[in-house]
């Protein structure tokens, strides 16, 4: 896998940080929510697309696009959220949570599945 710079990475960690800040802040103040977790998202979806895997293995290849499935998941929470703010479009209700809970899924599996492939090859 390639790594990202230290910069890269405190970023990442940071925008990680304001996604759960936003879903948190997002049940007593939902605009501030809806802010905080797109900007997180939109910085952490593509320093994660950042990191390839340039190998040959199937498995690893498979683990990292549920990877980049998850973060698709995260930039849909934030269009639900947004949604829901601004009272419009099919996500009225509380369907940002379906799609975190998904992305979180994915992001949790493959965080602990790819680093055990990689020790592996």
């Amino acid at each position: 896998m390639k790594q990202l710079t230290p910069l890269q990475l405190l970023l990442q960690q940071g925008a990680a940080v304001l996604m759960l800040a936003g879903a948190a802040v997002f049940l007593l103040f939902p605009l501030w929510g809806t802010v905080l977790f797109t900007l997180g998202a939109v910085v952490f979806v593509p320093l994660q697309m950042l990191q390839r895997y340039e190998g040959q293995s199937f498995i690893i290849r498979r683990l990292r696009r549920q990877q980049l499935l998850g973060g698709v998941a995260f930039l849909c929470t934030a269009c639900c959220m947004i949604m829901q703010v601004g009272d419009f479009g099919f996500a009225r209700r509380n369907e940002w949570v379906v799609c975190l809970t998904v992305a979180c899924i994915l992001q949790l599996y493959t965080a602990f599945r790819i680093p055990a492939e990689l020790k592996k090859e």
